[in-house]
């Protein structure tokens, strides 16, 4: 998606219409802006609907202060003018208020940030800012003086968080990974103490992938076009249902002919394209794109195991509360989630980047997935389909261990039982 080409207020109804569908937002929170190159401020109505927004309903506020609409501007106007006059390198302001960030501001502290890798690198610096009435001079004062000291993202006791971007989907990637780490903290704090990603490796976990070798391919075979519409939609169903975020998670299949399909890095899951997945071939990927920087584990399990033809990166929120905790995840608790996840294996975060052949080497009939601690999640399959079933049962079975833990001890299938299901599915290790 070319967002250089949406109008501002087509811009501001597809970025509220996300934070709404993903209950990150109700029908009267929040608020968004974007100031345009004629230094016009568009911003959503104050007091609509924001699960009906249309384009009518978008407020334009005029440099001279006229006001162009058929409602009023939201209430927090002035602070986000006040973001604009401070920070003239920015574009967009997002303010809402969603459940995981409100956990945390009316505890008055601010989520950790070094969990996983991608979060720090993608949300950059924060600061938590005083409470004040929404819609006062105060408040635009508090949030204000946190812009001009170079901080994009300000949390706000008692109410949400304000980040400030060059663009509204800028803006949303960052509030969409902050959201993530603060529920992934809650859900992991059900499990235990949460272990942060030490300061030497997280360093490690932030550099960019290498860089390929580039070629233009003259011919598209009917394999690649069949695997770039199919892979596309497993891609928005683990978007849409949480498994993974705008900001992270990668997927690949591999062609007959030996190639890989893999989604590009830094592109918003949610608007990937067919045309926007990368081919990576002999050593070389297609030209104009970069692969993610997970390609190098993708190669080596393929590489390492004839049967798999589609892996999946991912990082659950459920599923990654063990990741970042010492506990251990057991598929054992009904027999549909031992049969496709098998015997999981948790490994070192460092194993995914200092060696991803050992980790594709964990592999195995009886280990179709691996947890990466702090990491992901990395599941496979003989088909895009089997690798995402295999993610949608890993989460699902989290989230059922989680929502068990206030009922009781988990009773797991015995070692008896488990051999009568390999028995009576013709499973072998």
């Amino acid at each position: 998606m070319r967002s250089e080409y949406m109008h501002p207020a087509d811009q501001l109804l597809a970025v509220m219409q996300r934070i709404y569908d993903r209950k990150m937002t109700t029908t009267s929170g929040g608020n968004l802006s974007i100031r345009d190159a004629e230094g016009n401020i568009w911003i959503t109505p104050a007091s609509i609907d924001k699960g009906t927004l249309t384009r009518r309903d978008i407020v334009c506020v005029k440099p001279s202060g006229e006001i162009v609409g058929i409602h009023k501007p939201s209430s927090e106007l002035p602070f986000h003018a006040s973001v604009y006059r401070q920070r003239p390198d920015l574009n967009a302001v997002l303010h809402a208020h969603p459940p995981g960030l409100v956990a945390f501001s009316i505890v008055r502290t601010m989520p950790r940030l070094d969990l996983v890798p991608a979060v720090g690198k993608i949300v950059g610096k924060t600061a938590l800012s005083d409470y004040a009435v929404p819609g006062s001079e105060k408040l635009g004062e508090n949030i204000s003086l946190y812009f001009n000291q170079g901080y994009n993202v300000v949390f706000l006791e008692n109410h949400g968080v304000c980040i400030g971007d060059k663009s509204i989907f800028a803006a949303f990637q960052k509030f969409e990974t902050i959201e993530y780490a603060s529920r992934l903290e809650i859900e992991a704090r059900r499990l235990g103490s949460v272990r942060p990603i030490p300061e030497e490796l997280l360093s490690e976990t932030r550099k960019e992938g290498k860089t390929l070798p580039a070629f233009r391919p003259e011919t598209r075979s009917d394999a690649e076009l069949s695997a770039r519409r199919d892979l596309i939609p497993f891609i928005h169903r683990a978007y849409d249902q949480g498994l993974v975020i705008s900001s992270f998670g990668s997927f690949s299949c591999r062609l007959p002919d030996g190639g890989i399909l893999i989604t590009p890095a830094g592109a918003d899951r949610r608007y990937l394209a067919p045309e926007d997945l990368v081919l990576v071939k002999d050593g070389a990927c297609e030209e104009g794109k970069t692969p993610s920087a997970s390609l190098p584990f993708h190669e080596a399990v393929y590489k390492k195991h004839a049967g798999v033809n589609a892996v999946i990166l991912a990082k659950p929120k459920n599923l990654m509360a063990f990741a970042v905790t010492d506990q251990v995840f057991d598929a054992r608790t009904i027999p549909e989630s031992y049969l496709l996840l098998r015997d999981i294996k948790k490994l070192p975060l460092e194993t995914l980047y200092r060696d991803p052949e050992g980790a594709a080497a964990e592999i195995s009939n009886p280990v179709p997935a691996l947890i990466f601690e702090n990491d992901s999640i990395a599941v496979t399959g003989e088909t895009p389909l089997k690798a995402f079933d295999r993610l949608e049962v890993a989460d699902a079975t989290a989230h059922s261990i989680l929502l068990s833990r206030p009922l009781g001890d988990i009773v797991h299938i015995h070692p008896e039982e488990v051999e009568e299901i390999k028995r009576v599915f013709n499973l072998t290790d």
